[in-house]
């Protein structure tokens, strides 16, 4: 049987607004079964925020005034483990507005030491995370190489998922074939 070239599988470059996809041989806990939203991918490295992994901590418990903004599921999401003390908002805000930068297709960086009385109204969707996932230059080209991820193409409705925890699934499963198919990878191959 031959080897499956697992990282050449999706056939896309990363960009800002696409998606990582861990591939099942990824074991590290901080990204196994994770979907990332890239935010950027240059010369200066490649920066994103993990979507399915949303906390139990509401986000009015850490920003009281953000809480009636923030898009469902309400809660602080899992962003990476990068500065995970921080918090980073993106938002999809209406056409001709934008926040601190735009990272494409009307998702915008939100300041949270902004006035969200301002935010709100053009505000489409927001979704707070604590930390974000980074690579310095090179790194996640070597990891993609070691067949670790997938990049395939996103969109602001998967960054605004009200169901985050079955979306690696999901994802996967909208792909052409092969990708589909490993939408249905035990989590334990062991167990199957």
């Amino acid at each position: 049987m031959a080897a499956v070239n697992w990282g050449a599988m999706s056939g896309l470059e990363p960009a800002a607004g696409r998606l990582l996809v861990a591939t099942p041989l990824l074991g590290d806990p901080h990204f196994a079964r994770t979907v990332v939203y890239l935010l950027e991918h240059d010369g200066g490295g490649t920066v994103g925020v993990v979507l399915n992994r949303p906390s139990h901590t509401p986000v009015g418990q850490v920003l009281p005034d953000w809480h009636d903004a923030a898009s469902g599921p309400a809660v602080v999401f899992g962003g990476g483990p990068v500065q995970p003390d921080g918090a980073l908002c993106l938002g999809e805000l209406e056409p001709g507005t934008t926040g601190i930068r735009e990272v494409v297709d009307g998702v915008s960086t939100i300041d949270l030491d902004g006035d969200v009385a301002v935010v709100a109204p053009i505000a489409r969707r927001l979704r707070v995370f604590a930390g974000h996932a980074g690579w310095s230059p090179g790194q996640l080209d070597d990891e993609m190489a070691e067949g670790a991820w997938w990049v395939v193409l996103g969109s602001p409705a998967d960054l605004f998922s009200e169901d985050p925890r079955t979306m690696w699934r999901r994802v996967l499963r909208r792909q052409p074939p092969p990708l589909s198919l490993m939408s249905t990878f035990p989590e334990d191959p062991s167990l199957n």
